[in-house]
């Protein structure tokens, strides 16, 4: 383990929620900078927010780094720094939305050490109106991915 930082910024997008959705990230080690982007025909707010910390992740070439993630999203912070995504685990995601990518978060999250910090969004916090940026552009390129387990789930899922 090293006692470097990786520093990721994270944000999703959604024009409509279900609708074109986004995600942008920024990623500072030592003096690299690495910005990550994506987008998709149809997803949520809350899924591209969630994957944006997921790739972030992914592109991580080495386990065992400690890591600050920093978003606008209380639904990833609270999730995790509040331990409800372990309970959520435990009970199988009954009830619960977005439970393939908090899977593969959980995953990712187990081979790092990190620790996730809130940031208000659209207020003057650079990294964070950068990964906006990322993810609104995304959100509206032409050429848009296809959240698969999402187009294919949605409608069971907001049954419960």
């Amino acid at each position: 383990m090293t006692s470097e930082m990786l520093h990721i910024y994270t944000d999703g997008a959604s024009r409509g929620n279900p609708g074109p959705g986004g995600y942008g990230i920024v990623m500072k080690w030592k003096n690299s900078r690495k910005e990550l982007s994506g987008g998709y025909r149809l997803t949520t707010n809350n899924r591209m927010e969630l994957l944006a910390t997921i790739v972030a992740l992914e592109s991580c070439t080495r386990e065992g780094l400690n890591i600050i993630i920093t978003t606008d999203s209380k639904y990833v912070v609270d999730a995790v720094e509040k331990k409800w995504v372990f309970g959520w685990k435990q009970k199988q995601f009954k009830g619960k939305k977005n439970k393939d990518l908090w899977l593969k978060f959980l995953d990712l999250y187990a081979k790092h050490h990190i620790k996730m910090v809130w940031v208000k969004g659209h207020a003057n916090h650079s990294e964070n109106n950068r990964c906006d940026e990322l993810a609104t552009q995304a959100a509206d390129s032409k050429v848009l991915l296809i959240d698969t387990w999402y187009e294919e789930n949605k409608i069971q899922e907001d049954l419960f």
